[in-house]
C-alpha cells in the first residue's frame, strides 16, 4: 500500500551492514598508519575507500566488489544516508571549533589573508571552469554554476587538515597558529555561504540575476536570525536541560537535535542542509555554559565513527584508472598545480601587503591554506549529489584536495622554522599556560547560594567584588544565584535575590529559589548540574565542636563536586575593594592555585598592592644554624617564585618572608599592619570526617582576622 512504511530488502540490508564494518574498519587503520607517517588521518581514510573501490580492489576482484559497491540505486541511498550522517557531524565539529573572538583578535592578519586568497582563488578557479570542456559538465546549460562550484572547491581550505599540523608542531597557540586558524574559519565561512548560493541557483530552472539575488537573501536571513533569535534560543535551551533535565547525556542529546533542526532549516530554504550544521556549531561554541563532555562525545561520535565512513565511502566513488586517460589526466595536473599556485600566491599577497605580516610568515599561511583535504572531498560530495558535478570531475577534485594535503604537513614544518617567537607572544603563552590551571580563569558557570537575611553587605560584597572582577575577564560568565527556603517562603526569597541581584552586574545573571528541607543536599544537588566553580559565604567568627563554619557550609565543601571559594568575613562596607591582598603560600600546589587565583584577580588596573608571603616559626631557630639558613633560603625562593609568576598576570607582586614565634600571629601582624583588605590562602579538601578542618593557623586566622578571608579549594 503506497505511504506504508517498508523494510529495504534482506540483501540490501546485509551489504549495508557489511560495508559499514569494513569501510569503517579499513578507514580508521588507513588513518592510523597516515597518522604514524605524519599525514593527516583523513588522507588514510580517503585512501582507504580508493584502495576497497573500483580503482583497485573492487575494480580486480569482482567478489569484494559485489559487497562493497553499491549495484542500484537502493544500495547506493542506504550508504549515501550513513555517509550523510558523517558530513552532518563533521560540519557541526568544525563550526563548534570555529572562535569568532579568535577571528576578531586575529582581524586584521585574518581579513588580509583571506581577501587575498580568496579573491584569486575565486576568480581564477571561475575562469578555468569556463575552461574545462563540456564532455566534463553535467549540462552545458549550467556552466556557470559549474564554474562557480569549482571556485568554491578551489578557494575552500581544510581546517582539520592545518589544525593537525598545528597540534603537531606545538603551534596552535601561537600567533602564526591563530592566525592560520581564524583564515581558515573566515575561508570556510565564506566558502559555505557561497555554496549555500550556488546550490540555491543549481536548483532552479534558469540562472537569473533574481535567483541569484534570493539565493543570497535567504543566506543572508538565515544567518541573522541564526546570530539574533537562534543564539537566544540555544542560550535558552542550554540552560532549561541544565536547570531541569536530569537524565544521562541530556546536552549531548540536545546538540543532535539542534544541529539537525538547524540542517531541516537550511534544507527547506533550497541552501546547502550542511550550512545549518555548520552555524549550529557556531552558535553553540558562543554558549559559556556548554557542557565539554558532551562536545568530546558529539567529536568522538564525528571523528571516531561517521567521518571516517564519510570519508572512505569518498573514496570509493574515485576511478583513479579512468583519470589516466590523456585527456583527463591534463585537467588533473592542470587543475591541480593551478590551485597550489594561486592559493598560495594569494595568500602570501593578502598577508604581506594587507595583513602586514613578514615573509616568512605569509609563506606559511600561504602552505598551510593550500591544503583542501575534508572541506574540499565535502564539496566535491555535495556537487555530484545535486548533479553539479559528472563522476570525472568529482574524481579529480577528491585527488588534488587529496595532492594538496599531503603537501601542506612538509611545507609548513619547513615554513616556520624561519618564523621566532616574540616577546610579547611569549607573556601570552605563559599566561595560557598558568591559566589552565586557573580556577578563575576556567570558570564559566558560577554557583553562588546565598541565605535570607536583613542586610544583604557582609560577604555578599566580598562576593560581588570578586564575581566583578571574573566578569572583567569573561563578560559571557554565568552566574546563578540560589537560595534554599522552607515551605510558603518562596515569595520572600524571589523578592529578597531581586534585591541582592543589584550587587551583581553580571549579563548572563539566573536567580533560583528552591524548596527544600535540607539546604546542603539542595546546594549539592545543584552544583551538579556542570557548575565550574562554587562560592560560599560564611560569617561565623567562633568555632565549636560540631563544625567550623556551620554544618551546612561544612558539608557542601567536603563534598562539592567543583571547584570552591569559601569567603569568610562580616563587618563590610558596601565601597569594599580589595586593594591590597595577601597570598599565603607554604610551598604546597594548593598554595600555589590560591596565588594563581589571586593572581588573577589583581590582573588589570584593579589593585594597588600583593603580597606574598611565607613565616618560618622561630623554634626552627633551635635548630643547627646551616640547616635553619637552608630553610631561610628555601622559604624565599618559594616567595620569589611566585612573584616571578605574579608576572606573566601583569602583576607587581611583593615577597616577605619573616620569622615569628606563631605562625598566625605572624600573618595576623602583616594583616594589621599593612591593612590588607583580602587574605587569600589555599587548601585541598576532600570528604572525610565529620567535621571540617583546616589546621590551626589557618583556624585561627579565621576567627582573628580583621578582614575577609579567601579560602580557595581546588579538590585536586
Amino acid at each position: 500500500m503506497e505511504g506504508v512504511f517498508t523494510a529495504a530488502p534482506h540483501h540490501d540490508v546485509l551489504q549495508l551492514l557489511i560495508q559499514f564494518v569494513v569501510l569503517l574498519l579499513t578507514a580508521r587503520l588507513f588513518g592510523e598508519f597516515a597518522q604514524r607517517i605524519g599525514q593527516p588521518s583523513v588522507v588514510g581514510e580517503i585512501l582507504a575507500g580508493i584502495i576497497l573501490g573500483p580503482s583497485l580492489l573492487s575494480g580486480i576482484s569482482p567478489i569484494i566488489g559485489e559487497w562493497i559497491i553499491p549495484h542500484n540505486a537502493e544500495e547506493g541511498f542506504l550508504l549515501e544516508e550513513i555517509s550523510l550522517l558523517g558530513v552532518v557531524f563533521l560540519l557541526l565539529v568544525t563550526g563548534l571549533e570555529t572562535d569568532l573572538a579568535l577571528i576578531k583578535r586575529q582581524a586584521r592578519s585574518a581579513i588580509g589573508v583571506a581577501i587575498g586568497g580568496l579573491s584569486l582563488t575565486l576568480s581564477i578557479g571561475f575562469g578555468m571552469g569556463l575552461l574545462i570542456p563540456d564532455t566534463l559538465l553535467v549540462d552545458a546549460e549550467q556552466r556557470v554554476v559549474f564554474a562557480a562550484f569549482l571556485a568554491i572547491a578551489l578557494a575552500i581550505s581544510a581546517i582539520p587538515v592545518v589544525a593537525k599540523v598545528l597540534m603537531d608542531l606545538n603551534l596552535t597557540r601561537r600567533n602564526i597558529g591563530q592566525t592560520i586558524i581564524a583564515c581558515a574559519m573566515i575561508d570556510d565561512t565564506m566558502g559555505w555561504v557561497l555554496l549555500s548560493v550556488v546550490i540555491g541557483m543549481a536548483g532552479g530552472a534558469a540562472i537569473s540575476a533574481g535567483s541569484i539575488l534570493q539565493s543570497l537573501l535567504s543566506v543572508l536571513g538565515f544567518m541573522v536570525i541564526s546570530f539574533t533569535v537562534g543564539q537566544w534560543l540555544v542560550r535558552r535551551a542550554i540552560r532549561f536541560v541544565n536547570d531541569h533535565i536530569q537524565m544521562q547525556d541530556k546536552t549531548l542529546t540536545l546538540i543532535v537535535l539542534l544541529t539537525f533542526t538547524w540542517g531541516t532549516i537550511t534544507h527547506y530554504l533550497h541552501l546547502e542542509a550542511l550550512l545549518g550544521a555548520f552555524v549550529m556549531g557556531i552558535l553553540l561554541s558562543r554558549v559559556p555554559s556548554l557542557d565539554s563532555e558532551a562536545i568530546h562525545k558529539v567529536e568522538g561520535i564525528a571523528l571516531a565513527i561517521f567521518a571516517p565512513i564519510f570519508f572512505a565511502v569518498a573514496g570509493l566513488k574515485v576511478d583513479i584508472i579512468s583519470l589516466l586517460k590523456p585527456d583527463l589526466l591534463i585537467v588533473l595536473i592542470g587543475l591541480t598545480l593551478t590551485a597550489i599556485v594561486i592559493k598560495v600566491t594569494g595568500v602570501y599577497l593578502g598577508a604581506r601587503f594587507i595583513g602586514k605580516q613578514d615573509h616568512w610568515s605569509a609563506a606559511f599561511l600561504g602552505l598551510g591554506l593550500n591544503a583542501r583535504g575534508s572541506m574540499g572531498i565535502i564539496v566535491a560530495t555535495i556537487g555530484i549529489t545535486e548533479g553539479v558535478l559528472t563522476q570525472e570531475m568529482f574524481s579529480i577534485i577528491v585527488v588534488m584536495a587529496l595532492v594538496t594535503s599531503l603537501i601542506a604537513p612538509a611545507a609548513m614544518r619547513w615554513a616556520v622554522s624561519h618564523i621566532e617567537i616574540g616577546e610579547e607572544e611569549q607573556q601570552r603563552l605563559d599566561l595560557e599556560v598558568a591559566n589552565k590551571q586557573n580556577i578563575i580563569a576556567n570558570a564559566n558557570r558560577v554557583l553562588l547560594p546565598v541565605r535570607m537575611r536583613p542586610n544583604i553587605a557582609g560577604t555578599q560584597t566580598v562576593e560581588a567584588g570578586i564575581l566583578q572582577r571574573l566578569a572583567s575577564q569573561n563578560p559571557h560568565i554565568g552566574l546563578t544565584l540560589l537560595t534554599v527556603t522552607s515551605d510558603g517562603q518562596s515569595p520572600q526569597a524571589n523578592k529578597f535575590l531581586e534585591q541582592i541581584s543589584q550587587l551583581f552586574p553580571q549579563e548572563n545573571l539566573q536567580k533560583k529559589v528552591v524548596t527544600h528541607h535540607t539546604p546542603s543536599d539542595a546546594i549539592l544537588d545543584e552544583a551538579q548540574r556542570g557548575y565550574d566553580l562554587l562560592i560560599l559565604g560564611a560569617t561565623e567568627k567562633k568555632a565549636d565542636h560540631e563544625a567550623l563554619f556551620n554544618p551546612i557550609t561544612d558539608m557542601i565543601i567536603r563534598l562539592s563536586p567543583c571547584p570552591t571559594i569559601l569567603i569568610h568575613g562580616e563587618d563590610i562596607t558596601d565601597d569594599w575593594q580589595p586593594r591590597r591582598l595577601l597570598v599565603l603560600t607554604n610551598g604546597s600546589k594548593a598554595a600555589r592555585q590560591a596565588a594563581q587565583t589571586a593572581f588573577a584577580l589583581a590582573a588589570g588596573d584593579f589593585t594597588d598592592q600583593v603580597i606574598v608571603l611565607h613565616v618560618i616559626e622561630k623554634s626552627d631557630d633551635l635548630l643547627h644554624e646551616r640547616r635553619a639558613k637552608r630553610r631561610q633560603e628555601i622559604a624565599q625562593q618559594m616567595v620569589d617564585e611566585l612573584c616571578d609568576f605574579a608576572k606573566i598576570y601583569g602583576v607587581q607582586a611583593q615577597g616577605i618572608v619573616i620569622k615569628h614565634d606563631n605562625i598566625a600571629d605572624g600573618i595576623l601582624d602583616v594583616v594589621r599592619q599593612i591593612q590588607i583588605d583580602l587574605i587569600v590562602m589555599g587548601t585541598s579538601i576532600r570528604a572525610g570526617s565529620q567535621r571540617l578542618y583546616l589546621g590551626p593557623s589557618v583556624e585561627q586566622i579565621l576567627y582573628a582576622c580583621p578582614c575577609p578571608v579567601m579560602i580557595v579549594n581546588s579538590s585536586d
